[in-house]
């Protein structure tokens, strides 16, 4: 991946104070008013997090803007904005959701979270090349308070090639015994070396691991309950699975 750093022109204006740091998360080099650039790693839709740190100096309740520039045609696209601690990965918007361009996250209760200052925010846009369109996808991202004046923006720019294989098989997940007493046996189909774990219905990890193929996991310790299973998939949208146990 590499990163190709662009003045942003235009009716949108941009604050010249540093008030925000916007990287891949990841990784340390300041995106801020520039664009990261990648070539899609699936036919499928797949995940680009970016995290925004506040350097206001005071708390913070942003909103997203997202713009499509420039999008081959049968592309969709969602996004998930919440604080980084937030196990669930914020709110997350479907492409159903994101009507017009551009289109802001809304305002009000469910949406809005408060970000102090230094604190960090997670941004995460899904990108699905749908159909198999081969092509370059244009995004950008704004930041701001009230969803029009703009404070700091990123680029996101997808190079899609027509040469991309298919998956080989079907991803697949089997979790038997649900709802579960003293174990579950978890088998995986089509994908190796998974990275699972599994978290209480408060969003607290009861545990995390590479899985290959299958695995049988003791239960008989755990509290009666709701938990989820997530399935952090190589070159795929994360799958996760609820089960419960009850003893």
């Amino acid at each position: 991946m590499k990163k190709i750093y662009l003045l942003l022109f235009g009716f949108f204006s941009l604050s010249s104070v540093a008030q925000t740091v916007i990287t891949y998360q990841g990784q340390t080099e300041n995106l801020s008013g520039g664009s990261f650039q990648m070539a899609a790693p699936t036919h499928e839709a797949f995940d680009v997090p970016f995290v925004i740190t506040n350097n206001t100096g005071e708390l913070q309740r942003w909103r997203v803007t997202r713009n499509r520039i420039s999008v081959p045609t049968g592309w969709s696209d969602g996004l998930c904005w919440g604080h980084i601690t937030d196990p669930f990965g914020g709110t997350c918007y479907s492409s159903g959701q994101m009507p017009g361009n551009p289109w802001t996250t809304p305002a009000g209760a469910g949406a809005n979270f408060d970000l102090l200052d230094g604190e960090q925010a997670l941004m995460k846009a899904t990108i699905d090349p749908e159909n198999w369109t081969s092509g370059i996808a244009h995004y950008r991202y704004y930041i701001s308070s009230n969803g029009t004046s703009y404070i700091d923006s990123v680029d996101l720019v997808i190079d899609f090639t027509a040469s991309l294989a298919p998956v080989k098989e079907p991803i697949s997940v089997s979790i038997t015994p649900n709802p579960a007493s003293d174990y579950l046996m978890i088998a995986l189909n089509g994908v190796e070396n998974v990275n699972v774990k599994m978290v209480d219905a408060l969003g607290s990890t009861i545990f995390k691991e590479q899985l290959n193929g299958s695995k049988k996991i003791n239960t008989s310790d755990m509290r009666s309950g709701v938990y989820f299973l997530v399935f952090d998939m190589p070159n795929n949208k994360a799958i996760t699975r609820k089960v419960v146990i009850r003893h």
